[in-house]
């Protein structure tokens, strides 16, 4: 069922286009908006599927996948070096290490064919985030939030970058192990049941 929630949600999908489009023209500062934007309806969904008893399974789906895409799109284009043949006015004052990038979308790609593979074997199907995993989410936030930010107004703080890149790479690292030893753990409990 279409709620007030998903179409929330499916609002901080349609930002995800825009994001791209304003970043690679340019207008970091329009795009930095969009990213507090995304923000403010991941909040809204979720407050408005508690307030109004309007949680379903297509939310469920939903609003981690957007959280995804729009993650992923922005350690992506974050990642792009300046004056890419598609894209050549494109400048930014502040990059995302590609290393970071590549964890980071690598971490989520496991964790799915892990999930897959415990339901195949288990029939588990939902996963309760664990902490670390949570600390994850609102570290790349930050991250990104950060390097957008910055390139707003146009300052290149390389230190705090990388010291942001590696702060968050470690903790993508952790959650990734902790991830598989949870999912593990579940499946072997289920096993046992």
């Amino acid at each position: 069922m279409l709620t007030l929630a998903n179409l929330v949600t499916i609002a901080r999908m349609i930002t995800i286009p825009l994001l791209i489009t304003l970043l690679l023209s340019n207008h970091h500062g329009w795009a930095f908006g969009v990213f507090v934007f995304a923000g403010i309806t991941d909040a809204l969904d979720g407050v408005l599927a508690r307030r109004y008893k309007q949680s379903s399974g297509l939310g469920a789906f939903l609003d981690p996948m957007a959280d995804k895409l729009l993650m992923t799109t922005c350690f992506i284009v974050l990642s792009l070096p300046d004056h890419p043949r598609a894209a050549p006015d494109f400048h930014i004052a502040n990059h995302v290490p590609l290393y970071l990038t590549i964890v980071s979308i690598s971490r989520d790609v496991f964790i799915v064919m892990i999930a897959l593979l415990v339901h195949l074997t288990s029939g588990i199907t939902r996963f309760t985030p664990t902490f670390l995993g949570k600390l994850t989410t609102a570290t790349q936030v930050v991250m990104i939030g950060s390097v957008l930010l910055l390139n707003a107004f146009e300052q290149d703080q390389p230190i705090l970058v990388s010291a942001l890149a590696w702060l968050t790479l470690a903790i993508t690292l952790a959650s990734g192990f902790h991830y598989i030893y949870h999912a593990t753990r579940v499946a072997g409990a289920d096993e046992a049941a």
